[in-house]
């Protein structure tokens, strides 16, 4: 009878051996891909949050009390105007006339483009009607260039602060009807000084 030959265990041994080393090779080079790629998405993420809610203006004066006081840094959201337009109401950052070297300024809207605006004893007239706001503010004394009537353009908005007999706004030639272009964003929260954080109260 022919004798079988007797498969050596170090023959089996030696052949799994080079086959284990690529898989585990591949393993790491897959782990280190998947966490460069979750690391990315994170980064991506924290970027665009940064971006759209998260840039930082400061209120200088007193032209927004009592609803942001000076010195208050407050949050931009800069998506909400990408999506669509801005509204009566809002309170928004602008750069007054286009400038890229002077402060932001924090008003808000009260004419949005195509109407009438104008102030006579101490009303907001929108349109020939009195305009009726939600809050209380402080009767207007002195309407400027409002007290003729100003037509907006197209892309256009009217602003006042809320403390309306200590704003620099819309009533006056160096600031005058705000370009879309240079609205920054929707205010929408206090970020600092603590005792003031919390989302903006319209």
């Amino acid at each position: 009878m022919r004798r079988r030959r007797e498969q050596q265990p170090e023959e089996i041994i030696n052949l799994s051996r080079p086959a284990a080393a690529p898989r585990r090779r591949r393993s790491v080079i897959k782990n280190i891909l998947l966490w460069t790629f979750e690391i990315l998405v994170v980064i991506l993420f924290a970027y665009v949050v940064v971006y759209f809610y998260g840039q930082s203006r400061t209120n200088i004066g007193q032209s927004m009390d009592v609803t942001l006081s000076g010195g208050d840094t407050v949050l931009l959201d800069v998506l909400s105007y990408q999506l669509g337009s801005p509204k009566r109401g809002d309170v928004i950052s602008f750069k007054p006339n286009g400038s890229t070297t002077g402060n932001s300024s924090i008003k808000r809207i009260i004419g949005l483009p195509g109407e009438t605006i104008q102030i006579k004893d101490g009303m907001i007239y929108i349109d020939g009607e009195v305009y009726l706001e939600k809050k209380s503010y402080p009767v207007i004394t002195n309407p400027g260039i409002a007290a003729e009537e100003i037509t907006l353009g197209e892309k256009e908005y009217f602003v006042l602060g809320d403390n309306r007999n200590n704003s620099e706004d819309s009533r006056f030639v160096d600031v005058g009807p705000v370009k879309l272009d240079y609205i920054e964003g929707k205010v929408w929260f206090v970020l600092s000084p603590s005792e003031h954080r919390g989302f903006l109260r319209d």
